[in-house]
């Protein structure tokens, strides 16, 4: 998967781009070798700040839910602890990052822009956690992160309604930092600007900030995977999946 992740560097920022045509769907293994380059450039002493960006007009559209056996891996298991772990790891990466978002961030989409400390969002980006619209719970933590970024009222309010988040509603709740027309030079500008100081002393704060945070997103996580495990199974959650392919509200019967 690492044909999809490509790096660049100017000064001591490096930026980091998903390509994954034409959503930038995300799966273990994408999830996985994004984990990596992180693990890279924490290891890279001349970088101090990274850009988390991805091509086309959709940041991530999300998890793949196509087929008829819904992440899973080529062998027909379930990947979904995989990706769980790869979560983790994201969350584990010791340098600052600021997410660059044009489109719509959907499901783990929105869990991939939560991994970043900051969000630059273009005038039309949307935020979705639409999980609930698929008929199945909330998954890579954001039932744990979301809250944690915008207070659990706005979050309850995007979880239980699945409803889309326009950009300026978005940097009202605090979801989002910054919006801008170029929003890729913006999410530079701002990592930039955090790479001007101390790097031993930026990563010591960020790591103040942030402590044990990744270890409550892996034990989130595992109750999230339980409760998607036990919803995948239900009529309800093959009703969602079909009802969003065929754009259209969910014929729920509770089952």
């Amino acid at each position: 998967m690492k044909q999809h992740l490509s790096v660049t560097r100017e000064g001591h920022v490096a930026t980091v781009v998903i390509d994954r045509p034409p959503h930038n769907h995300v799966n273990a293994a994408l999830i996985h070798a994004l984990a990596d380059v992180l693990d890279e450039l924490d290891a890279d002493t001349e970088v101090r700040a990274i850009v988390l960006a991805t091509e086309g007009r959709v940041f991530c559209g999300g998890a793949d839910l196509s087929g008829d056996k819904p992440l899973t891996t080529d062998d027909g298991e379930s990947e979904t602890p995989a990706l769980y772990r790869g979560a983790f790891r994201l969350f584990s990466a010791k340098k600052p990052i600021v997410a660059a978002i044009q489109g719509a961030a959907v499901g783990a989409g929105l869990g991939l822009a939560l991994v970043a400390d900051f969000r630059v969002a273009a005038p039309e980006a949307k935020f979705s956690a639409n999980f609930v619209t698929l008929g199945f719970h909330p998954g890579f933590g954001i039932s744990l992160t979301l809250p944690r970024v915008i207070g659990g009222q706005h979050a309850s309010l995007m979880l239980l309604t699945g409803r889309r988040v326009k950009a300026d509603e978005a940097l009202r709740y605090g979801l989002v930092d910054q919006i801008a027309p170029g929003v890729r030079a913006a999410a530079q500008a701002l990592a930039a600007e955090i790479a001007l100081n101390a790097p031993l002393a930026v990563e010591a704060t960020r790591a103040t900030l942030r402590a044990g945070l990744a270890e409550a997103v892996r034990e989130r996580t595992e109750h999230e995977r339980a409760e998607q495990d036990r919803l995948m199974q239900t009529d309800d959650f093959r009703e969602g999946l079909r009802a969003v392919a065929e754009r259209r509200p969910g014929q729920f019967r509770r089952r």
